[in-house]
Parts: C-alpha cells; sequence; structure tokens
C-alpha cells in the first residue's frame, strides 16, 4: 500500500491573528489565516494537488518559517527567504509570483496589478487569484488594494490588513482614520 504524502501542519499565533502553517517536503505550502472564510477551500486544493493530508507537528522549514515571522513582526525583517511552494492553476501562480516583487512597505491596486501581469482586463481574475493566496505575509497579498486606495478584502480580516500596513509603514491611523502612504 503506498504511503499518502503530509503536509505537516502548526499554529502560529501573530499579533493580528492565527496563522496556519504548512510545509511539503522542503517547502512552505501554507501561511494562511485560521479565521479566513475560505480555509476549507484552500485547506482541499492542497490535500488534492499534493495528494497528502495534513499532520500537526513541525519541521526544519516550518521552524524557520516561525522565526522569520518573528522577526517580520518584531520590525527586524522585510524580506523573507523561505523557499515557497505555490499550489493553484498556472494564472494564481503568475498572480502570487508577482506578489512577491512588491517592495515591503509599497501597495499596488488589483488594476495595476492586473497591467504588470499584461492582463489589464482581467481585474477580478487578479483579485479572486488575490483571496486564494494560501501564503499570506509571504506572498504579500495585504499590500494589494482598490484601485480608489481602499483597503478592501482580506483573508484575516481588515484589521489585519490595517496592523499589517501599518506595521510596514504604509499606513498611519488617526482618529480611527486611514492614509496610505505609498
Amino acid at each position: 500500500m503506498k504511503e499518502k504524502n503530509i503536509i505537516k501542519i502548526k499554529r502560529y499565533e501573530s499579533p493580528c491573528g492565527v496563522l496556519m502553517l504548512g510545509s511539503f517536503g522542503n517547502k512552505l505550502c501554507l501561511c494562511d489565516w485560521q479565521v479566513e472564510q475560505h480555509r476549507d477551500h484552500v485547506d482541499r486544493r492542497l490535500k488534492r494537488i499534493l495528494k497528502a493530508e495534513f499532520e500537526e507537528g513541525t519541521s526544519e522549514i516550518l521552524e524557520t518559517a516561525e522565526q522569520q515571522l518573528d522577526e517580520f513582526f518584531a520590525g527586524k525583517r522585510k524580506e523573507f527567504n523561505v523557499p515557497l511552494l505555490f499550489v493553484g492553476t498556472d494564472f494564481q501562480k503568475t498572480v502570487w509570483n508577482f506578489l512577491l516583487k512588491i517592495p515591503f512597505g509599497e501597495t499596488i491596486s488589483y488594476g495595476e496589478m492586473a497591467r504588470c501581469i499584461g492582463l489589464p482586463k482581467a481585474i477580478r481574475a487578479v483579485a479572486n487569484a488575490n483571496g486564494a493566496n494560501s501564503m499570506s505575509i509571504f506572498a504579500p497579498c495585504h499590500r494589494v488594494i482598490g484601485s480608489d486606495r481602499s483597503l478592501t478584502g482580506y483573508g484575516g480580516g481588515l484589521a489585519a490588513k490595517h496592523f499589517l500596513l501599518e506595521l510596514e509603514g504604509s499606513l498611519m491611523i488617526k482618529n480611527n482614520e486611514y492614509t496610505l502612504f505609498r
């Protein structure tokens, strides 16, 4: 009988919510908000494509991811170097790889992102791919905003998106109103 592949999973308590981390082989394949409304969909996609089951535990990759997240939240890290495994369609992978190019402390709109990947009319598809991103923070979809500069949906909730953008210095909150700087 063939053994099932294993995705090692572990909870990570961030200052703005609980993340589920997952590693497959020697790559991080999951960093998703526990409260995310699409959690079940993301989990099913990972299990189906990787032909794997979840198993609670740890791995060298998960420990490295935790350390780098700790440094990020402490303001000591602006870039990550954990090897990532994107699990999705080719289009989704194109969008998620583009997220890696958005610099720390900067934002981009869904429309700008669609133009940058050469599909200017695919704004909704880009937004949907962002919503399906299972690598939050590492593939920084929190840096993607509405074309009117509004903070639109985020898997971890808008409070987490506010927190992350403020941590990166691209958002200032004053008197319950926010200002985006970049």
